[in-house]
């Protein structure tokens, strides 16, 4: 006892009526609860992402005769790569409808043109007055062309625009002022602008 005599010792505790102590588990007990929770967490998921799968058939399927495609090394012309190429002088207006930049009793200004590689087309309106007006762009060329806008005091639009589509641009005018167009491209190209008073 003499051992004992200067070690703490626990009191005896007394237990509440109605109250259990917790009680630990043993941590191989804990780590097994953690892998079955762990795995029917899994399962539920699982089966849940099953009914998830989306098989689709369009019924085509290759024939018994089909040949392989090209090697992805060898590169095929686009089946319209011509439509990109600019049109002659004889055949501009036609461009111009077909791509919608036609003329119109609502058109204030408009200006077109054939360019040969590295050529640059200056134009100008005639003095505009205060307003909102829609400007349009359209090109015609294998490559895009630069176009630039300005009035006396500042750039309005300055876009590299990929041919083949057309692109509008909204502009506000504060005072009455000319508007300054300035068109380069670095191949031939066919290139039209348009400004309608909105």
């Amino acid at each position: 006892m003499a051992a004992l005599q200067g070690a703490f010792m626990l009191p005896h505790a007394v237990s509440l009526p109605g109250h259990r102590p917790p009680r630990k588990l043993p941590p191989r007990t804990r780590a097994r609860a953690a892998v079955a929770l762990w795995t029917t967490g899994a399962l539920v998921a699982g089966g849940a992402l099953a009914g998830c799968e989306y098989m689709y058939d369009d019924g085509w399927r290759p024939g018994q005769d089909a040949t392989a495609a090209p090697p992805a090394t060898q590169a095929a012309p686009s089946p319209e790569w011509w439509r990109d190429d600019p049109v002659d002088e004889a055949h501009l207006e036609d461009w111009l409808q077909e791509s919608q930049m036609g003329g119109g009793p609502e058109v204030v200004h408009r200006g077109f043109g054939l360019l040969q590689a590295l050529e640059i087309h200056n134009g100008a309106t005639a003095v505009l007055p205060e307003g909102t007006y829609v400007l349009a762009l359209a090109c015609r060329s294998q490559r895009r062309v630069n176009f630039t806008v300005r009035n006396a005091e500042a750039t309005l639009v300055n876009l590299s625009l990929r041919c083949g589509s057309r692109r509008e641009n909204v502009i506000y005018l504060a005072d009455e002022s000319a508007l300054t167009f300035r068109v380069e491209a670095s191949s031939a190209a066919n290139f039209a602008y348009r400004i309608i008073r909105s």
